[in-house]
């Protein structure tokens, strides 16, 4: 008789089983969930306190606390149920506010049934602070706040920049036309900054002062070049305004002092502001310095061949970012590199 193989051995050939099975089964999970009907939604522990959820459309951000929780976005109007769960499951507080960042429809269109979902505050500004009382009423749900640009471009029924048409439900309930709204929840100032004329006319920053989270919805576009959308009042120089802006909000990690030396001197640093773009990965500082810097440099290129008199379609063949298309270009879909060129070209000869 064969003498029987050592436990030890049984054991590690049980798991390399076990893991082989595993990454054979992957392709048959993704094709599994692509099939399906829910978005698959990736939620992010940014903060104790402080989430980002992935896959609805744009990025949300998610505050949470003992007032209620505070989304900024709402994804698309096919994601919104698949969110509401995912809040579900981190809180049984309920979602009191949606934060708007532009009036794009992968940011919007989840406003109706996620406010649905949530329960009614209401907040009273003034000078002194904000004065805040928990409504019940026939209207009980979420309260939905934007800039005044974006509930005009929603409310808009025709006219230049309105491609999406969006139910009443959809609007926000509440608006301002300043250039700061400040509001405190969960123990936390959160500053709702406008930055006028970036990706659209109605872009904001949100920023969670105690969570140092910043929330810059579409103005950053981690998978392409950032989409200056000239029919609703976008424009080059307030995009790279708004990136200057996130730039001055951030901080970086550090200092550190007393880091050991040698194996654990490439530990993970901790400290510094999260930025969490409209699409892709969280940004820190430097990243946005360097998304930024794309900008200005491919801005500088457009601007001096249009200087030697070259017509748009000229540039467009000079290729001036080509040295950025390997990580932000596209040949095809919604916001290719031509587009962002054709753009950058007609906000500067405008």
């Amino acid at each position: 008789m064969a003498p029987c193989a050592p436990r030890h051995r049984v054991g590690a050939l049980t798991a390399t089983l076990a893991s082989v099975i595993a990454i054979l089964l992957v392709p048959f999970a993704i094709a599994s969930r692509a099939q399906g009907t829910t978005p698959a939604l990736e939620v992010l522990q940014v903060r104790s306190n402080f989430y980002m959820i992935a896959g609805a459309g744009a990025n949300i951000g998610a505050q949470i606390g003992p007032n209620g929780v505070v989304l900024v976005n709402a994804g698309t109007a096919e994601a919104a149920d698949a969110v509401v769960a995912a809040v579900a499951k981190l809180t049984s507080q309920p979602i009191r506010y949606i934060i708007d960042t532009s009036a794009d429809p992968d940011v919007v269109g989840g406003n109706a049934t996620i406010a649905r979902a949530g329960r009614n505050i209401s907040s009273v500004a003034g000078r002194g602070g904000n004065r805040t009382t928990i409504v019940g009423s026939d209207l009980d749900i979420a309260r939905v706040l934007s800039h005044e640009n974006v509930l005009a471009r929603m409310g808009a029924s025709s006219g230049a920049g309105q491609t999406v048409s969006f139910a009443a439900a959809a609007l926000p309930s509440e608006s301002f036309s300043e250039r700061r709204r400040a509001m405190y929840f969960n123990d936390e100032g959160i500053e709702i900054l406008h930055q006028p004329a970036a990706h659209t006319d109605g872009d904001t920053i949100v920023f969670f002062r105690k969570s140092d989270v910043v929330v810059a919805g579409n103005i950053i576009d981690t998978d392409r070049f950032p989409v200056i959308d000239l029919s609703r009042g976008g424009s080059l120089r307030g995009e790279i305004d708004a990136l200057n802006r996130l730039i001055e909000l951030a901080i970086p990690p550090g200092p550190f002092v007393g880091l050991p030396s040698g194996p654990m001197a490439s530990a993970t640093q901790q400290g510094g502001t999260d930025v969490l773009p409209g699409h892709g990965r969280i940004y820190r500082q430097i990243d946005v310095v360097n998304y930024r810097d794309m900008v200005v440099i491919i801005r500088d290129i457009v601007q001096d061949l249009i200087d030697r008199k070259m017509t748009l379609d000229q540039i467009k063949a000079a290729d001036p970012a080509k040295p950025y298309k390997a990580r932000y270009g596209a040949t095809s879909g919604s916001w290719t590199t031509n587009d962002f060129v054709e753009a950058m070209y007609r906000s500067l000869t405008r």
